[in-house]
C-alpha cells in the first residue's frame, strides 16, 4: 500500500465506521514504526470512538510524555475530556493545540467545548474566523446552526441551514432540521401525517434522522409505544448512534418495560458513562424489578472500564451503603 495514501484512508474508515479494519491498519504500520506519535494518536481517537477512553488515555499520555505539545495528542485528550465533561481541560487542549498548529478543525472543536459550556457568543465567534474567510465550509456552518438553535434563534439556524443544503442536498440531518425548523408552527398532527408519509416514501425509508424524528414527534404527542417502534428503527438503521438507543430505552421505561429499558441503555452507559439522565434511569430501571445489586455489578464493571469518571464513585459508595444495610437487617 502506499504509504502516503494510508492517513487518508484510516480517516474514510473511521468514517464509514469500519473500525475493526481501521485498527488493523493502524497496528500493522505501528509493528513497523512502535514510536509513531501519529499513528498512537490516530488509534487513541478510534479507541474513544469505540467508547474506550481509558485505552485512547494510555496512548495520549505515551504521546505526551514524548512531546507535551503534540497538537494532534491534545486535540484527542480535548475530546477525551468532553466525554467526562470537564469542558473546561478540553477547552485548555484545544487552545493549546492550536497554538501549536492553527487549524480550522481545532476551532470546530473550540466552538463546540464553548456550546456544551453554554457559552454561544464564544462559540459563534469562533465558527465566524472560518466563516469569514470560507463562507461555505459545511461542518462549520452546520455547527452554526446547531448553535442558533440552542440560542433559539430558528429563523437564522434555518437560513443557515439554507445555506448547506445548497452544496449537500443528501445531507440526512441537514433535510431532518429543516423539516423539523419550518414545521414548528404548524398544528401536530398535521405535521405528524406529513412526516409518517415521508419515511413511508422509498428514497426515505432507510433515513435514520427522519424516523428519529417521527419517533420524537410521536413521543411528545403521548403515543409511546409508537416512538419506540421509530426509535428502534432509527437504531437498527445506525446502530452506532447512541442517541436513538438512549431514546428507545427512555420510551420503555416511561411504559414500565424495565428489563427493555435496562437492555437499551446498558450498553450506551458503558459506552458514555457521564450521562447523568441515563445514569439515573437505569437506577430505577433496576429498583424497580428489585436488581439493585445488579445496578452496583453494572457500575463498578463501567468504573474498571473507565476509571476516569471520578463521578461514579458516590453512587457506587451510596449502592454499596444502601445494599449492606439491606443485608445487616
Amino acid at each position: 500500500m502506499d504509504r502516503g495514501k494510508l492517513p487518508d484512508r484510516i480517516r474514510n474508515l473511521k468514517e464509514s465506521r469500519r473500525y475493526f479494519e481501521a485498527e488493523e491498519e493502524i497496528r500493522l504500520e505501528l509493528q513497523k514504526t512502535p514510536e509513531q506519535s501519529l499513528l498512537k494518536t490516530s488509534l487513541a481517537d478510534l479507541y474513544l470512538r469505540q467508547g474506550r477512553s481509558t485505552e485512547a488515555r494510555i496512548l495520549i499520555e505515551e504521546v505526551l510524555v514524548r512531546d507535551p505539545q503534540h497538537p494532534e495528542a491534545l486535540s484527542v485528550l480535548g475530546d477525551i475530556f468532553i466525554k467526562e465533561h470537564s469542558l473546561q481541560k478540553a477547552l485548555e487542549c484545544y487552545r493549546q493545540a492550536f497554538s501549536r498548529d492553527p487549524k480550522p478543525y481545532l476551532l470546530l472543536k473550540t466552538a463546540r467545548a464553548f456550546k456544551e459550556m453554554k457559552l454561544f457568543d464564544n462559540a459563534l465567534q469562533e465558527l465566524e474566523k472560518v466563516l469569514v474567510v470560507r463562507p461555505k465550509s459545511l461542518p462549520f456552518l452546520k455547527e452554526k446552526a446547531l448553535v442558533l438553535n440552542r440560542m433559539k434563534r430558528f429563523d437564522q439556524a434555518l437560513e443557515t441551514l439554507e445555506k448547506v443544503k445548497e452544496n449537500s442536498p443528501d445531507d440526512p440531518f441537514v433535510q431532518k432540521e429543516i423539516f423539523r425548523l419550518r414545521s414548528r408552527r404548524r398544528p401536530e398532527t398535521q405535521v405528524l401525517k406529513e412526516l409518517q408519509v415521508v419515511v413511508g416514501m422509498e428514497s426515505k425509508k432507510d433515513d435514520a434522522q427522519l424516523h428519529g424524528l417521527l419517533a420524537q414527534r410521536l413521543k411528545g404527542a403521548g403515543l409511546v409505544k409508537e416512538a419506540v417502534v421509530e426509535y428502534k428503527r432509527a437504531s437498527d438503521l445506525e446502530p452506532n448512534n447512541p442517541y436513538f438507543l438512549k431514546q428507545q430505552g427512555f420510551c420503555h421505561y416511561r411504559q414500565k418495560e424495565y428489563d427493555h429499558a435496562i437492555q437499551c441503555l446498558k450498553d450506551a452507559f458503558q459506552k458514555d458513562p457521564s450521562d447523568y439522565v441515563v445514569r439515573k434511569t437505569l437506577e430505577k430501571s433496576y429498583e424497580a424489578r428489585g436488581d439493585i445489586a445488579g445496578f452496583l455489578t453494572l457500575l463498578e464493571e463501567t468504573l474498571s472500564q473507565h476509571p476516569g469518571q471520578k463521578s461514579l464513585l458516590g453512587t457506587v459508595r451510596r449502592i454499596r451503603t444502601r445494599l449492606d444495610g439491606s443485608s445487616s437487617r
